[in-house]
């Protein structure tokens, strides 16, 4: 496997490439042109200019995190064959300049949701946190409006000001549209950027729906064994795999995130490693990525990784904001360093005990 950290780009991020490379056994970064619009064409010169500045900070790009899907695609609705066709280019592009990877999201409206982006932990520590009651007592409308009053100046990915100003819109755009309508959708766009794929070895990993149930009564389709299982069978190829998240396939505690692990064994290509505290089924809040602070048995979750050949990117995700540090809640440079030489530390240590 290798250590990745996620980078917004110099523009957006408040951590910075050098910091990155600062950190014990972190070679590459996962990122994106964070100021590019779902739908638009990824340019090879500026797909070239990003892996330039990358590469001057002695690091690589490991993979995409997210080359996002239109909604129109998701909808299904008469204009996806252009979006695709878009969505196929910037792959061809991508592909072109060595990179391999794309993670990617089929998530109507809400590209993840959490009800508090601040909540205080007892060591002092402020974590990303939901409650179901929260959601439940918000239209989402306000949601987006409290999302973007706390998030430190930065704009935290899929709840950007251009989508919010169109909630109202992207709800009524999928308001026939069901689980079953929502996997034929997808399925629809696997088969056409298939060929794409295959020629440049792009691997594509979905992101799972997090939290996994629906929300404001929208269909919620890739959260446990069955469905994704059903994804790799309704196309069967090797390109149309899976981003392994712990947190967003933990946020339901029925989901065996080990034995996931191992029924996925050579379609999970890029890997999410982090912890979540529970108060309730449906209550928790993000915690440091060490076992015993959270709900997670990291180390098990780990080894499944490492014994069934797992040999992609991994990151750790959605730290905690701690030491004062002022930056897009969950992506600050503290937690996550911490979190990417823990995991460093389990994979080591079960390596080791291996051989």
């Amino acid at each position: 496997m290798e250590m990745t950290l996620r980078w917004y780009g110099s523009k957006f991020d408040t951590v910075t490439l050098s910091q990155i490379r600062q950190i014990p056994g972190v070679t590459g970064v996962i990122t994106t042109l964070y100021d590019t619009k779902p739908g638009e064409v990824w340019t090879r010169s500026a797909i070239a200019a990003l892996k330039d500045e990358v590469a001057a900070a002695g690091l690589h790009i490991s993979g995409i995190e997210s080359v996002n899907v239109h909604d129109a695609i998701k909808a299904g609705t008469p204009e996806r064959d252009f979006y695709i066709d878009n969505y196929i280019e910037t792959l061809r592009n991508l592909g072109e300049a060595d990179i391999h990877l794309v993670c990617y999201n089929f998530m109507p409206v809400f590209d993840w949701t959490r009800t508090e982006l601040a909540r205080r932990r007892p060591d002092g520590s402020t974590v990303l946190a939901y409650t179901q009651a929260a959601v439940d007592a918000l239209d989402p409308e306000r949601m987006f409006n409290e999302v973007s009053a706390n998030s430190n100046g930065t704009v935290m990915p899929g709840w950007e000001p251009d989508r919010l100003a169109h909630v109202k819109e992207l709800f009524e755009l999928y308001s026939t549209v069901d689980s079953e309508a929502l996997f034929a959708n997808l399925k629809y766009f696997l088969e056409r950027i298939m060929p794409v794929c295959n020629e440049y070895d792009i691997k594509m990993a979905i992101h799972p729906d997090d939290p996994a149930w629906p929300i404001f009564g929208l269909p919620r389709i890739i959260i446990n064994k069955e469905n994704i299982l059903r994804m790799m069978k309704m196309v069967d190829d090797v390109h149309n795999g899976v981003t392994f998240c712990s947190g967003s396939y933990g946020t339901n505690l029925e989901n065996d995130l080990p034995d996931m692990i191992r029924s996925l064994k050579g379609r999970i290509h890029f890997a999410h490693v982090r912890n979540l505290k529970f108060h309730s089924p449906d209550n928790f809040e993000e915690a440091a990525h060490l076992s015993s602070d959270g709900s997670f048995d990291m180390y098990e979750i780990m080894r499944a990784l490492y014994e069934t050949g797992f040999s992609g990117p991994i990151r750790p995700d959605h730290g905690r904001m701690i030491w004062d540090e002022v930056a897009m809640p969950g992506y600050g440079l503290y937690d996550r360093a911490l979190g990417a030489a823990y995991l460093n530390g389990l994979w080591e240590a079960i390596d080791k005990s291996h051989k």
